[in-house]
């Protein structure tokens, strides 16, 4: 199986996943656990799939065209799965975040730390507070960098670890189950490549509206800065 560059594994998911089921059986677990990981647990990786991941992974849980569920994914051990590698990959995240966070973003420059990245988080934190959390589960970018503010800002583990869990839970059992469901209508199946698209382009519309309303803003500010020094 050849290994496809990131732009065709966001197009063609649904033949990634034939593909994949194919020639690695079982083992494909290992790889979505570790996409859903590093997605979620590394900084610098926040271009990978998640919410489009774990609706396709759903729809491969239900029955293919024949109506048989052989070869077909397992849907308690995606549930599980995705679980376990979203939280795990968070605790790793604000870890880092809390430990190596300010050393890590200290390069203006650096393409791997981006720091506008970081910046759109923290606005984020700063208009949702702790559930930014939840919500950023659901927020491509701020998803990954999420965890790592809050680990960087010193939110106390035990109230961060409580919305983790609480959003880890909300976003697999809302992507997957969607998936399991609405994967097997016709309509998707036909035109699977144009709803993980739609899926991406709507899971990044929180982030695009922050930015315009952020732009909006900044003007506001800075005029009405320079009306008080009059």
């Amino acid at each position: 199986m050849g290994t496809p560059n990131l732009a065709d594994f966001f197009r063609h998911l649904n033949d990634w996943f034939v593909s994949a089921i194919a020639h690695y059986g079982t083992g494909i677990y290992a790889i979505l656990f570790g996409i859903v990981f590093c997605e979620t647990g590394l900084v610098f990786l926040p271009f990978l799939p998640g919410d489009s991941l774990l609706f396709t992974a759903g729809a491969f849980s239900g029955p293919d065209s024949n109506g048989s569920t052989t070869g077909r994914l397992s849907l308690p051990l995606l549930y599980v799965l995705f679980f376990s590698a979203a939280l795990i990959g968070d605790n790793v995240n604000y870890s880092v975040g809390r430990f190596f966070g300010r050393k890590l973003f200290r390069n203006e420059k650096s393409r791997v730390f981006n720091r506008r990245n970081l910046h759109k988080t923290e606005q984020f934190f700063e208009k949702y507070g702790t559930k930014a959390i939840v919500l950023a589960r659901f927020v491509p970018i701020v998803r990954t960098f999420s965890p790592f503010v809050a680990g960087m800002g010193d939110m106390p583990y035990s109230k961060f670890l409580t919305f983790s869990v609480l959003g880890a839970a909300l976003w697999v059992g809302v992507c997957v189950t969607a998936g399991h469901f609405f994967g097997s209508l016709p309509f998707v199946k036909k035109n699977f490549e144009v709803v993980v698209l739609g899926i991406i382009a709507v899971s990044v519309v929180p982030m695009i509206v922050e930015i315009l309303n952020h732009r909006r803003s900044s003007p506001k500010a800075a005029s009405a800065t320079t009306d008080r020094e009059r």
